[in-house]
């Protein structure tokens, strides 16, 4: 038992000695964190040539302190009719993704598949938080510019591609909704 009572002392110490030395990554990735952030704060104080603000601000109801930033590249009007997705509903979506450097790092545009060439086929419920804000305000046929912070991204994480706390931008166009899907709690209204 006292040799258990140790094992616990000595993990709990260690622990709080890591928490006061500070997070690698964090102070890794300073520089890199710092560039993302003005970078992000640049596209929200964006404004067009007449003077109006170039994205619009979104955020879910599901998470009001969250948000991404969009620009719609058609007129809106023309897709409102149109089918907008549930988290639950597959989608055909092309896609270019870029770094707040313009750096290319992923594109639905390499894709081949049997349901049309170019096309990434998903759910929303399936992808970062970002997309699923941006793709829950789409209609099919809409075509977007979405700038997302790394919080609704890949976080302090990354992935192999994308260092951690990176700002995205994609060029996303939502092709259609192949299986639209019924929220479970529409049903038998």
């Amino acid at each position: 038992m006292k040799h258990i009572l140790t094992i616990i002392a000595s993990f709990i110490l260690l622990s709080g000695l890591s928490g006061c030395l500070g997070n690698g990554d964090w102070e890794k990735y300073e520089t890199w964190r710092i560039e993302n952030n003005k970078w992000y704060e640049s596209m929200v104080n964006l404004h067009d040539a007449d003077g109006n603000p170039y994205f619009k601000q979104l955020s879910p109801s599901w998470n009001q302190s969250s948000g991404v930033l969009i620009h719609y590249f058609n007129d809106r009007s023309l897709t409102a009719g149109n089918l907008s997705p549930l988290m639950t509903s597959t989608v055909d979506v092309k896609y270019l993704g870029r770094l707040y450097n313009n750096q290319a790092f992923d594109s639905s545009y390499l894709n081949t598949a049997d349901y049309g060439d170019s096309i990434y086929r998903t759910q929303p419920y399936l992808n970062i938080e970002g997309w699923q804000i941006a793709l829950n305000d789409m209609h099919v046929g809409d075509s977007a510019e979405v700038v997302i912070p790394y919080t609704q991204g890949y976080g302090a994480a990354g992935t192999t591609r994308i260092p951690p706390y990176t700002a995205l931008k994609f060029y996303i166009k939502l092709v259609g909704i192949p299986a639209y899907e019924i929220a479970p709690d529409m049903i038998g209204k």
